[in-house]
Formats: C-alpha cells, structure tokens, sequence
C-alpha cells in the first residue's frame, strides 16, 4: 500500500473515531443532499438511519424505524399495499422513497384521486366505489393503513339494530347499501316469508329489535287483529293465509249448505254468526236473519224470497205488471213499494184510481173530477199535460191559445175561472168603465187594438161631420154605473159649449151642423 494513502486512512479514522460532534460535521460534508423535514432531526447522526458500509441492510434499517411497524409486518405476511408490492417490486424502500431531496421533497408519491384501492387487502366494491377517501381514512387515523376494514367499525353508528344482532353486518347486508340485503329469511330461518309477509317490515314481528324465539303462529302476531275474539280458536292457518286475512281459503258456498250470493258475498262473517263460534249451526231461511229489516211487519208472510232476492232488499223479483192489475209506468216505475203502500201491507190498497193514491195531491180540490188521466200522465203530474179547452165553454182562439193557463187560471181549481172579459182584463180597461162589461162587442181575441165596432150601425146615433173625429172618450166620460144612456141631442153634450146660455132653446140643430158650430145655418 501505498505510505501516503494509509496515512490518510489512519488520519481518517482517527477522525471518524473522534467526538460525536466532529463526527456530526463530517456527515454533513459527506451526505448527498438535506433531508426531508420529517428526518431533519436525524441530519447529524447518520448512524441512525445507515449502517456503515452496509447497503443490503438499509431497508431492514427503514422498516425498523417505529412508524414502519406495520409496514415490516405488511412485507413479511405478504399482504396489504407493502406487502402485495414486494411480491412483484424491490423490497428497497429507496426504490420509491428516495430521500436527501431537500425538506420540502414529498417522498412519499401519495395521489389519493390516481391510487388504484385493488393493490390493497380491501377491494373496493358497490357503493365503496363512490365514498370519498375521508370517509373511511378520516383524521382518527394517523395513516391509510391503519384505516379498520370491518363493516362495523366504520358503520356502527348506521346500525339500526344496535348491536343485537353482533357485528358481522356481511352476514346479511353488502356492499350495493344497506337495504340491499343479501339475508335470505327462507334459507336462513325455519320461517318461510310468503304473501303479504313477504313485504313487511322487519321490525313489525322482531319489536324491539329481538330476533331470537319469535313465535312462529299467527295467533302471536295477530291477535289484535283477531276481529272474532278468540271465539275461533288459535288456527288462523284454518280459514286465513298469509296472502290476505280478508280474503280467507274457508269458501262458504263449498264447505257450508248456504252458498253466499249477491250480497250475502260482502257481508262480514260477524254480522251473521253473532251467538258464537262459527260451528253454532244457523237457521238459513231469510226471516231468521232479517225480521228486524221486515217493513211489512210480518204481514206479508215470512217467505221473504216471493219477493225479495240476495242481491238487495231494495231489488225485488215481483213483477207488478204480471203480478198484480196496476203495471207500474212512468214515474211508478221507479218508486219504492212504500211510496203506495204506506201501511206496509201489500193489501191495503182498495182502489187502482190515481185519486186514490193522490188525493191529497189534487191540487183542484176535487173540481175536475177524479179521472185524473183525463188531462194527466204517469211520466209527471207536469209533464205534457193534455187538455183541449175547446171542449169548455171558452174555447181558445187568438192570443188566448198562447197564453199560459196560470194568467187567467189564478187558482187551479180552474172552474171558479169567469168568463167574461172584464173578470180577467178590468186593469187592461182603457175605457175605465165608460162602456159595458161585454168587450166581445167592439174587441176581440186577436188583439185589444184590432176592435170591429160599428156606431152607426150598432146604435141609433150615427156619427158623422165633426163626430167622426172624436175619441170615444171624448162623448163617454164617465163610468157606465153613473149614467145608463146618453143623451141624442147636441145639448146633451154641448150645453157648455152653448154661447146663447139657452135663449135658443136646446134644439142646436137648428141652426148648426154637426160639422161645425161656428157657422150657423138658418133653417
């Protein structure tokens, strides 16, 4: 060897083996780079982390640090992130985390969004898939690894069952969610779910979240629904399924002599076995059952099928047209039978007379007969009622024969109606009295204005010169009751028109016409 460079050596060591302090200032000289901050305090005491001139035992060195514990079990079991990577990779910690980059380097190469869960020991399945990091690897632990993988202890507080049912939630949920379980109540107990028990929640027969030695009958379970308390026994399983309680197997029309029609279909089981189980044998004729429901108190008889059919009281096999004289039209046709026969005795109607029936509704008091059928039908006392008025003694004609009977029929006896003009139109009197009652002789029905009166020819005073202008009224001014006839001559009238104050006497004539007064023509 050279002499020179065994000086240095012995130099060398003789440093190395100096204070700890030279030592520490000849690391610094020697080490690559700084540190990462987490080893900072390791930068002056290389002894810590390297074994002097041994390279193969510098993971060894690694994984014995404290925080690595169990990352060496990982690597010696062969199972976790570490573990599954030193099957196919170094087992050189430098290979990936290689440190003397500085203290702010990231030796660790962690991206959470990129990390590829399938490297671990738990495969991230169903709703995993979509969780946030966090929420499994949340502050409580220090490191991912340490994250627990056990569906309780990351769910304990989702377990609605409270522990009663232990913690190995996979027995029956996964990882699709909680309500995707995976639990099979007919595999797994010796109760099969089936009808409507197939869809019940689980906490209507395990209350209180018990789940051991529930009671298997239905009796355990449905005795608050039992609606013939206990009369029955405890075999519901005899008449009921677990398909419906309304709907039991027990078929009454098969296992019984009383098939059940019509009505008798809906009708609750209570309602006719009232006295007791149901093996208590009933009578099966209708009035055993309906006395009570009997409107015609006996008098018809208790063969109540004549009648009546299981479809409803209310619809009745008698046939009123084929059964009895009086077929039921109009307006009978869809009365119940008490409308007629109000005593309830079928036989108590004498007479097949409409006033016999109606009476009280005869709204003519017996005035227009008792044949009502003359004017009315069975369709409706209103309705296209049939009178021909021609056959009174006041026929209709003109403005009569549209007029509304109640105009001059004020009460609907009808024949306490006049007949005379003036017993209906007195207010329509223009003449207000001035002439007769009988209107008919100027008037007539067409219309008060088309009037036919003839003064010449119907009285013995013809009008004529100045006469013929006149109104009526201008001759006939007061009512007829004050005068009985007026008078043919001028001074009748004129007398106080006359100017001579009767020195003339009353004979106008004379002297005037009756064109004018003015021009007196002596004769």
């Amino acid at each position: 060897m050279n002499p020179l460079r065994a000086l240095a050596l012995i130099l060398l060591q003789s440093f190395i083996l100096s204070s700890s302090a030279e030592a520490g200032k000849l690391d610094l000289l020697l080490m690559p780079g700084q540190l990462i901050s987490g080893h900072a305090k390791f930068e002056e005491r290389c002894e810590n982390c390297h074994e002097k001139l041994k390279k193969a035992n510098q993971s060894g060195r690694c994984l014995g640090c404290h925080d690595h514990a169990d990352i060496a079990r990982d690597i010696k079991e062969q199972k976790g992130f570490h573990g599954r990577l030193a099957k196919r990779e170094s087992n050189d910690c430098r290979h990936c985390h290689t440190d003397h980059k500085g203290r702010d380097r990231d030796i660790v190469h962690l991206d959470p969004a990129a990390f590829d869960h399938r490297q671990t020991d738990f495969q991230l399945e169903g709703a995993h898939r979509r969780a946030a990091c966090g929420l499994c690897h949340s502050h409580r632990f220090k490191k991912y690894s340490q994250a627990p993988s056990a569906c309780f202890d990351c769910h304990e507080a989702d377990d609605s069952h409270k522990g009663k049912l232990g913690k190995e939630c996979g027995k029956c949920h996964n990882e699709k969610g909680w309500r995707k379980q995976k639990f099979d109540h007919n595999k797994d107990t010796k109760y099969k779910l089936i009808g409507r028990h197939e869809k019940v929640d689980c906490k209507l027969c395990h209350a209180g979240e018990v789940y051991k030695n529930t009671p298997r009958d239905c009796v355990s379970c449905h005795l608050i629904n039992d609606s013939h308390n206990g009369k029955n026994g405890r075999k519901c399983e005899k008449c009921h399924t677990s398909r419906d309680w309304k709907k039991p197997r027990f078929n009454h029309s098969r296992d019984t002599k009383f098939k059940l029609i019509g009505r008798h279909k809906s009708t609750a089981c209570g309602s006719c076995h009232i006295k007791g189980p149901y093996q208590v044998k009933l009578k099966m004729d209708c009035y055993s059952c309906h006395e009570k429901d009997d409107e015609h108190n006996g008098r018809n008889g208790k063969d109540c099928k004549k009648c009546h059919n299981p479809k409803g009281w209310e619809k009745t096999g008698f046939d009123h047209a084929k059964d009895t004289k009086f077929p039921l039209k109009g307006r009978h046709e869809g009365l119940v039978c008490t409308a007629c026969h109000r005593s309830t005795n079928m036989d108590s109607i004498k007479g097949s007379g409409c006033i016999d029936c109606h009476g009280a509704d005869d709204v003519h008091k017996g005035k227009q007969g008792r044949q009502c059928g003359d004017c009315h039908r069975e369709t409706g006392w209103g309705d296209r009622v049939f009178f021909d008025h021609g056959l009174t003694r006041f026929p209709l004609i003109g403005l009569h024969s549209v007029t509304a009977c109640e105009d001059c029929h004020i009460s609907a006896e009808y024949r306490d109606t006049k007949r005379a003009c003036i017993a209906c139109h007195k207010q329509d009197d223009a003449h207000e009295g001035r002439f007769t009652e009988h209107c008919n002789r100027c008037h007539n029905p067409n219309g008060w204005m088309l009037w036919t009166f003839d003064h010449d020819k119907q009285t013995d005073f013809p009008l004529d010169g100045a006469h013929l202008e006149l109104n009526c009224h201008a001759c006939h001014r007061t009512a007829l009751e004050r005068h009985k006839r007026l008078s043919r001559q001028c001074f009748g009238c004129h007398r106080g028109d006359d100017i001579h104050r009767g020195s003339f006497g009353r004979r106008c004539e004379r002297c005037h016409t009756t064109k004018t007064f003015a021009n007196a023509v002596i004769r």
